[in-house]
């Protein structure tokens, strides 16, 4: 029998959060670490002060955020896009990839717009169709994806565009046995792991994925506006979305001629959005990411299993429905109601300092490393009051 991981102990501490407070909604943004805020107020005072930047300062802050992204993915550097969003990310996908025509492309039923609106606007014009595959009455997300996939007389997929973790009910697609299954049949995978990258042990050489995109505003600790996309070797020498003059070998403001060479530069840093030299906020997304690097996807797994493991344990007998333990993402927990779910019950929680979010129909509930038994024994013990 393998070894259990070591867990992670609480990492509140590093946080600026009252003991009174209760907060369990990292799915829909984290508090920043202390020492993100203060690399803020740092960056913050960079720009009122242009002139003291180092000329190399912004090419290090982009290479320090890119070698961070890709050590949370077991990717190399050089494979990682700087982007602003998942929706930037799946654009810069849709306009690399050739989708054959006639094809199939597959997306999940209420699965967060940025990986399914793209598909959806493409598909008339370059004549493929988008299929939406519902959740399964048992709640299984990844073998109704490889029934989809697998359908006798179905046209071929072409792609699927997909989260690792549904964002409304914290159901767990097993991206392990969904790769491979897409291989079979020369189809493309494009990973949104907005909830997973960080927490959930991701390795692309393994996968062998076509796309992963994920922000840092929610589970990597970082602000808003920060997004990295791994794009395979096998895509990168499109043309990007945008054409700023850093995508190209030689185009310079110090240098004579200007334009001296418009060819594009190799690796997803062609793919780099446009104005990426964010002196305030850089930082503070490569220190979460380093965070969660440094902890170990492993580590924090097991501590937020138990988190919601326990949650689990203590709503029981309350008339809610709960996913299965083995359908459900370790991070993420959500709480279904039978007759419709009690009117402002998120509401009635914040009043008491107690944080979740409703989530189509389900009131999602999300601990991150900064949350302790006691954050859990608090929201079950209010939560069953308010019931």
């Amino acid at each position: 029998m393998l070894p259990s991981p070591k867990m992670l102990p609480s990492q509140r501490a590093l946080f600026d959060i009252p003991r009174d407070v209760c907060y369990l909604n990292a799915a829909a943004w984290s508090p920043l670490p202390l020492a993100s805020q203060e690399a803020g107020r740092i960056g913050v005072g960079r720009k009122g002060q242009p002139w003291m930047l180092d000329p190399a300062f912004a090419g290090e802050q982009h290479e320090r955020a890119r070698r961070a992204a890709a050590a949370l993915l077991n990717a190399e550097p050089e494979d990682i896009a700087l982007i602003s969003s998942v929706s930037y990310g799946v654009a810069t996908a849709g306009k690399l990839l050739n989708l054959p025509v006639g094809s199939r492309v597959l997306l999940l039923a209420d699965d967060h717009s940025s990986p399914v609106l793209e598909w959806m606007t493409r598909a008339a014009a370059q004549g493929f169709s988008v299929e939406v595959v519902q959740r399964p009455e048992s709640g299984d997300w990844t073998e109704a994806l490889l029934a989809a996939i697998a359908r006798p007389g179905a046209a071929p997929v072409g792609l699927a565009s997909i989260s690792s973790v549904h964002w409304s009910d914290g159901g767990l697609i097993g991206i392990d046995r969904i790769a491979p299954a897409l291989r079979a049949q020369g189809a493309a995978l494009l990973v949104d792991a907005t909830h997973s990258a960080g927490v959930i042990k991701t390795d692309v050489r393994a996968l062998d994925p076509d796309f992963v995109v994920f922000p840092t505003y929610k589970w990597v600790l970082g602000p808003y506006g920060r997004a990295f996309l791994y794009i395979a070797k096998r895509h990168q020498n499109g043309v990007p979305l945008e054409q700023p003059g850093y995508s190209r070998r030689a185009i310079s403001s110090e240098r004579e001629p200007y334009l001296a060479d418009i060819a594009f530069i190799q690796g997803a840093r062609r793919h780099d959005m446009g104005e990426r030299d964010h002196f305030i906020s850089s930082e503070m997304a490569s220190i979460g990411m380093e965070m969660m690097a440094a902890w170990g996807a492993d580590a924090i797994t097991a501590r937020l299993s138990m988190l919601t493991d326990r949650l689990a344990a203590g709503l029981a007998n309350t008339g809610v429905v709960l996913m299965e333990q083995r359908l459900r993402a370790p991070h993420v927990l959500s709480v279904g109601f039978r007759n419709g779910a009690p009117a402002g019950i998120v509401d009635r929680l914040a009043a008491e300092n107690v944080f979740a979010a409703y989530r189509l129909g389900r009131i999602r509930i999300s601990p991150h490393v900064y949350n302790d038994e006691a954050d859990v024994d608090r929201f079950v013990a209010v939560f069953r009051r308010l019931l």
